[in-house]
């Protein structure tokens, strides 16, 4: 078995990473990665690239296809991640999350990959309301990042045959702990602030709703995804990722993080204008097809894990927004000291 994981240098990598050698010990696997976050390492007791046979530096937008030799299996990660970071670098999160990625499922297909994995996201049912949204609903994405993932899904679709399965995967919000944290995911930033200034201030009003699914049971899910047969959900499937029990009102979850931080205070902005980012989503189809890799983390632990792992990393800047656990940040930053050009391309290459 030879895997290849693109992005895995990101906060879903090092999870997936470890998931994949633990269930394939023998399997040769490769990362793909352009190195923006590399060296924002949190927490970590060894290199999580360490459970790698071979790191690959490289941008996806510009893909060696002999990388693809003898691949069995592809994990595309690679990603500009959030909606921030999509708003201001709309065309190069078109390039990166879509046409990169349905480059790379063709030139895989070409070359005899058998299985291509896409992580998708339940931010394609943009406003959605509390009705729990399935696979087949309409789509309302907001944002340049959501627009992006339902563009490759739709491409990817057509690929798919008996000789090449896709599985895309619409993950759940993600929050937890990670060797390359994140703090600009909703729980992660309340635990931090939380931490930090005892404090939660939520800008809307609270009442919008997420679901959410812990890192490590991403890495779970993709585990199932690269030994999923075409017969359990069909050559193409795009499927919720993440548990009923998992949908929650934002105002839930800063509740939840100040029963865990003890003195933490909770404050809302009555005022605020409505945030249409709100979606409820049913996840019975991941339920019935992949039983054994259902996620197993619950919320409290989620946000007990990190508050500890943040206390172990000495964690308390309360100005931690403006810092390089927010992946908009370092880019900018990359960007400011001329590492980078404005199309994200190192300026070294």
């Amino acid at each position: 078995m030879k895997i290849l994981v693109t992005g895995n240098m990101g906060y879903v990598g090092p999870g997936a990473i470890s998931q994949l050698r633990e269930s394939y010990p023998n399997a040769e696997l490769i990362g793909y990665d352009t190195g923006f976050f590399a060296n924002y390492l949190t927490n970590v007791s060894i290199l999580p690239e360490a459970k790698l046979n071979k790191q690959i530096f490289g941008d996806v937008r510009n893909f060696d296809s002999n990388v693809l030799n003898d691949i069995d299996a592809v994990v595309y990660l690679a990603a500009i991640s959030n909606d921030p970071m999509g708003n201001k670098f709309e065309d190069i999160t078109m390039e990166v999350n879509y046409k990169s990625a349905v480059k790379i499922a063709k030139a895989g297909k070409e070359k005899g990959v058998k299985t291509f994995v896409f992580a998708s996201s339940c931010s394609v049912y943009g406003a959605a309301g509390e009705t729990a949204k399935v696979e087949s609903d309409t789509l309302n994405p907001l944002t340049a990042y959501a627009r992006s993932k339902i563009a490759a899904e739709k491409d990817l679709k057509v690929l798919a045959d008996n000789d090449f399965t896709v599985t895309c995967l619409r993950f759940a919000t993600a929050c937890g702990y990670s060797n390359r944290l994140r703090l600009d995911l909703v729980v992660n930033d309340f635990v931090a602030g939380a931490l930090a200034s005892k404090r939660i201030d939520i800008l809307s009003d609270g009442t919008p709703w997420r679901p959410l699914i812990n890192v490590l049971d991403m890495a779970r899910a993709i585990d199932w995804a690269v030994g999923r047969k075409a017969q359990n959900g069909g050559n193409f499937l795009v499927v919720n990722t993440g548990s009923n029990e998992w949908n929650y009102q934002v105002k839930e979850l800063a509740e939840a993080v100040a029963e865990v931080v003890i003195g933490c205070k909770v404050t809302v902005n009555p005022d605020a204008p409505a945030d249409k980012r709100s979606y409820n989503v049913n996840f019975d189809l991941f339920k019935k097809l992949a039983p054994n890799h259902q996620p197993i983390f619950k919320l409290k632990p989620t946000v007990s894990g990190l508050y500890e792992n943040l206390k172990g990393m000495g964690f308390e800047d309360p100005d931690f927004r403006t810092k390089n656990l927010i992946r908009l940040n370092v880019i900018n930053q990359l960007q400011k000291k001329g590492f980078l050009n404005k199309d994200l391309f190192w300026n070294w290459k």
